[in-house]
């Protein structure tokens, strides 16, 4: 079985930690984040140290997960959680618009994708996409909803992919 809800989880300088009844609130320099508690796990704070317990063998697998929760809130507060996406294809290329991302893959019509609050795209270049904010949750879904306009094809390797994914390309059919 897994150790993670063992290990602590440490607050950089900077970081607020709030505990009242069930609820966990963690403020930092780039925002505040929220988390309920399940039943059966509690967190102490002792200083800068934070530890996750658990009531029985039971809440030993929720008590690993949220202990991976609140440290991802714990960095996304103090550091910030982003996802690079890449555009390969003749003609793709996307611009940010503010609260929007205006995508144009090739297709019939241009792809505008309203951003969720609280979650921001820049574009350095034309073909490439960065996606940032404090939820680790929010920036890999809207990565992935991006993605999945045009997700990558094997045989010419156009599409929309991550900045570390690795499209396994195909040999083209013979005659």
């Amino acid at each position: 079985m897994s150790r993670v809800a063992n290990n602590p989880v440490e607050l950089p300088r900077g970081v607020e930690v709030k505990l009242e009844g069930n609820d966990l609130t963690v403020k930092g320099g780039k925002g505040t984040l929220q988390l309920s508690l399940g039943a059966g796990v509690r967190v102490s704070q002792d200083d800068n140290v934070l530890t996750i317990g658990y009531d029985g063998d039971g809440f030993k697998a929720i008590a690993g997960t949220t202990r991976a929760l609140v440290n991802n809130m714990v960095k996304g507060v103090s550091e910030g959680w982003q996802k690079k996406l890449l555009l390969n294809g003749v003609g793709y290329r996307a611009k940010a618009d503010g609260g929007s991302v205006n995508l144009t893959l090739g297709l019939s019509h241009p792809v505008d994708y309203k951003l969720p609050k609280g979650v921001s795209v820049e574009t350095p270049t034309p073909t490439e996409l960065v996606v940032s904010g404090i939820d680790k949750q929010a920036v890999g879904q809207v990565a992935a909803e991006i993605r999945s306009f045009r997700p990558p094809e094997p045989y010419k390797g156009k599409g929309i992919r991550y900045a570390d994914e690795v499209v396994r390309r195909k040999e083209a059919k013979k005659k």
